[in-house]
């Protein structure tokens, strides 16, 4: 059977995402196979398409870390046809072919069933939102309240930013959003931020000191680098940073004081590879007491066909919030 696909081929000047026919082999091993309805655009999409990028192998490989869509066929019991699932994570669109076709198969323990959200709502929040759910999740399990005081989220106008926005807010909590973009602050405001500030540390070329006044009970933070490091620096006694991203540098020049002087904990975050009854545990949780009230104000759509296209703009920095990729019917 020849299906459609979004490839990645690797090339002497970088990497191409052209449309092709693939066979029914080149989806790769598993026990569900799933017909694509949705995909999304994700930071570590970007870098599937990034020349060294670091996430991908072995190209020619089919981008797509979100898969969500209905079952085709299942030699696993706890699948059927007809059902409307999700699968993210573990190696999907960097060893194993992944949402940007028409379809996709996985192993049914990457799989989680959609009982309180829509194909479309699951994929606007995908990975991104996943994440979010996870870094709030953390702060929640530690025993945060509103009460605590203001919790700062980075990255504000990103996936995982803009959704922690709307979860903490939603809970009840101050949410101060940081973003380097300009025009953001109308669009945070909307989706919950009480206070919008720009990248921190505000100053890049003052000194850095271990440990400033403290400003933030605790934070959601998907940039890491300088500006994490600053952020240990402010977070107040007992708090904690859920930390999940990188695009600001793997490095964290920082000192123990915060951790030590303060009792300051640093949660990290990971969406790949968290274990499947978890997995589905936050995907309930994003259905109802975690589900994001506005959503839809920070999701745009697009074809699949103008995947590369978005990508580009992640690379870039001048994305902005979620887009959702239509896939069923576009190729």
């Amino acid at each position: 059977m020849e299906l459609w696909a979004m490839v990645a081929h690797e090339s002497e000047s970088g990497i191409v995402l052209t449309r092709q026919q693939v066979d029914e082999e080149f989806l790769g091993p598993g026990d569900v196979t799933i017909k694509v309805q949705y995909t999304s655009a994700n930071y570590k999409d970007a870098l599937a398409i990034t020349k060294g990028g670091g996430v991908v192998r072995n190209y020619p490989i089919v981008p797509g870390i979100d898969i969500i869509g209905e079952v085709v066929s299942s030699s696993d019991d706890d699948f059927a046809r007809g059902d409307q699932v999700i699968a993210h994570g573990y190696d999907i669109g960097m060893s194993h072919n992944g949402g940007f076709a028409e379809y996709a198969r996985v192993p049914a323990e990457w799989v989680v069933q959609l009982a309180d959200l829509n194909p479309r709502d699951a994929a606007a929040l995908g990975t991104a939102g996943f994440t979010a759910a996870l870094s709030v999740q953390a702060l929640l399990d530690r025993g945060f309240t509103p009460d605590d005081g203001p919790v700062l989220v980075t990255g504000a106008t990103g996936g995982v930013g803009s959704v922690s926005v709307d979860i903490l807010s939603k809970l009840g909590f101050e949410v101060v959003a940081s973003s380097g973009k300009a025009d953001a602050d109308d669009l945070l405001s909307e989706i919950g931020a009480n206070e919008v500030i720009g990248r921190l540390p505000e100053d890049p070329s003052a000194a850095r000191r271990p440990l400033t006044s403290a400003r933030w009970a605790a934070a959601v933070d998907s940039v890491g680098g300088a500006s994490l490091a600053y952020i240990l620096s402010a977070i107040g006694y007992g708090g904690a940073v859920a930390v999940s991203g990188l695009t600001g540098g793997a490095d964290l020049p920082t000192t123990v004081l915060p951790f030590i002087l303060r009792g300051v904990a640093l949660l990290g975050i990971d969406s790949a590879n968290v274990p499947i009854e978890k997995r589905r545990e936050v995907w309930t949780a994003l259905g109802k007491e975690l589900r994001p009230q506005h959503l839809s104000t920070v999701t745009n759509s697009a074809p699949i066909t103008e995947a590369e296209q978005v990508l580009r703009s992640i690379q870039r920095g001048t994305h902005s919030g979620r887009t959702v990729f239509g896939v069923a019917g576009e190729f």
